[in-house]
């Protein structure tokens, strides 16, 4: 495991960091903006009804995260969705560094090309500061879920945060980092 080194790191490093070096005119190789970590979250709106379906989604995240995701618990109580503070609503899990560019190669080379009707993901969704979130709507595009254990099709976000300070950097680094955008100007 020492001399490991992810396909997609190693081609950030050879690829993608003189590309944006040249793109945006940066001095140094340490403003070229990098990803600095994924985080996956599902919410379980009918977990307050069913204590199951928490275990059942954290072992499934596990195994798309490769690695141990934690449930979320909420911070108030709301009538309205028979919520009460403290019951576990979701899970969630942060990928970093290795596991973060396996996940993202997974993602990219494999569960996109998945989805049924696929013509890219939305470039809109940034928030301003350089960081992307995006919606999946089923967790079995991705192929390490068996679809004969699947009892509940269930979506999930992901959040992409880099060290970009606009989103024109940000979208320059996702998008050689392989996600497919829509509207995207092939260069």
């Amino acid at each position: 495991m020492m001399g490991y080194e992810p396909r997609l790191k190693k081609f950030y490093q050879d690829e993608v960091v003189p590309k944006l070096m040249e793109q945006f005119q940066y001095k140094s190789v340490m403003q070229v903006p990098r990803l600095e970590k994924i985080c996956l979250n599902q919410g379980l709106g009918d977990a307050t009804q069913d204590k199951k379906l928490i275990d059942t989604f954290q072992q499934e995240m596990s195994i798309i995260a490769g690695q141990k995701s934690v449930p979320t618990i909420a911070r108030k109580s709301v009538s309205n969705f028979k919520l009460r503070e403290g019951m576990t609503i979701g899970v969630r899990t942060t990928l970093r560094a290795t596991k973060m560019y396996e996940f993202l190669d997974r993602l990219v080379s494999v569960a996109l090309p998945r989805v049924r009707d696929f013509r890219g993901i939305n470039d809109k969704s940034f928030d301003g500061r350089g960081n992307y979130s995006m919606g999946i709507t089923e967790q079995i595009i991705f192929p390490e879920i068996d679809l004969d254990k699947v009892n509940r099709i269930n979506g999930m976000d992901i959040s992409f945060v880099t060290t970009a300070k606009t989103d024109a950097e940000a979208l320059a680094l996702l998008s050689a980092l392989g996600l497919p955008f829509k509207n995207q100007q092939r260069n």
